[in-house]
């Protein structure tokens, strides 16, 4: 992994003197580098395909996918892919779109629901999936409709509260993981758990939920011991080798101590077991002035060799959900398990992503 740069004018040393067999290394261009924020929003969830990297993002009731050569500049080249209908489930209250590429499709997985009573607006939030026409991101998709996040998905007893839909195989099979309540209710800080559930294909969970993991450590419970809500949400899976990890957020989003958690599977044989995990934390936490930091992603640079984690922070310690998208690279510990290190201070200047800058 390179090393963060700091660049500065270097005064002339008076009688100094170069020989024609020593030359000079140049300076990184400012072209070459940038300082956080990267541009303003939520969630960020990028996919990198034939060159080109991919960004998702739901604004306006609808659904986004924004292409760029560079990880920098995520928000190149909008295409809205879909529109929530005027009636339907999926009407409002669009959140957290993630974008997968499967067996040659593109399939988008995000949060909606109708808007519940004033002060418990978002009581009705459900996952749904949409399905690519063809091979294109940025092209035509169709609704495959709501997710089944139940506890009973033979008799069909009903949805539960369900956001943060992401999807991954292991061993041959495909699973899905996500953030739900243990029931619905009218209440609306109610606590999120993780749940994991077995796909038969990616538009169809197969199997009932089993609850993977809840807000239960320290680290993790409420900062506001009065108005706080102890929730774990936004998972993502994150592998090296064999080694297999789901990077979740937790504490509350709109507030300051928002952090990163982890879930390390230790037996891979059963995933649906809480017991083939063990928890750690916090693996990501504000600090240098980042405050609230969260729900990320995670890409590679254009030619392999650095791993980068983006996520978004507050913009300042108010409650509520002004936030800007943020990145950084990350390393690897001795175990393979993710070094994430501290969240770098807006002021500080980073290298591109190794091959951005025509290396």
């Amino acid at each position: 992994m390179r090393a963060l740069r700091a660049f500065a004018l270097l005064p002339l040393l008076a009688c100094s003197r170069q020989t024609a067999t020593a030359p000079r290394t140049p300076p990184l261009s400012l072209a070459c580098t940038f300082t956080n924020p990267v541009a303003a929003g939520a969630d960020p969830w990028v996919v990198r395909h034939d060159g080109q990297y991919y960004f998702v993002e739901s604004r306006d009731d609808g659904i986004d996918v924004y292409r760029s050569a560079q990880l920098t500049q995520l928000k190149r080249n909008r295409v809205r892919v879909w529109t929530a209908p005027d009636t339907g489930w999926n009407r409002d209250n669009v959140w957290a779109p993630e974008l997968h590429r499967i067996d040659g499709r593109w399939y988008i997985y995000y949060a909606a629901g109708p808007p519940g009573p004033q002060g418990a607006e978002f009581i009705h939030q459900r996952s749904f999936v949409l399905e690519s026409v063809g091979d294109d991101p940025q092209g035509a998709y169709v609704d495959r409709g709501m997710l089944y996040t139940g506890d009973d998905v033979a008799a069909d007893t009903g949805e539960v509260w369900a956001i943060d839909v992401t999807t991954h195989v292991l061993n041959g099979q495909r699973y899905a993981v996500w953030s739900g309540w243990e029931r619905n209710t009218t209440v609306a800080r109610t606590p999120q758990h993780l749940y994991i559930a077995r796909m038969s294909n990616p538009w169809t969970i197969s199997s009932n939920r089993v609850k993977l993991s809840s807000p239960t450590a320290p680290w993790e419970r409420r900062e506001d011991p009065v108005d706080g809500l102890d929730l774990q949400e936004g998972p993502e899976f994150l592998t090296r080798g064999s080694h297999v990890f789901i990077v979740y957020s937790t504490r509350e989003s709109w507030l300051p101590a928002y952090r990163l958690g982890q879930l390390r599977l230790v037996d891979p044989a059963d995933p649906m077991n809480p017991a083939s995990y063990v928890k750690s934390g916090p693996v990501f936490a504000s600090a240098n002035g980042v405050i609230g930091v969260g729900h990320n992603g995670f890409a590679q640079s254009p030619d392999g060799r650095e791993d980068w984690l983006l996520y978004h922070s507050k913009v300042d310690s108010t409650p509520g959900w002004n936030r800007v998208i943020r990145m950084q690279p990350f390393t690897w510990n001795a175990d393979s398990s993710p070094n994430f290190g501290a969240p770098v201070a807006s002021a500080t200047r980073l290298e591109v992503p190794s091959g951005e800058c025509g290396e």
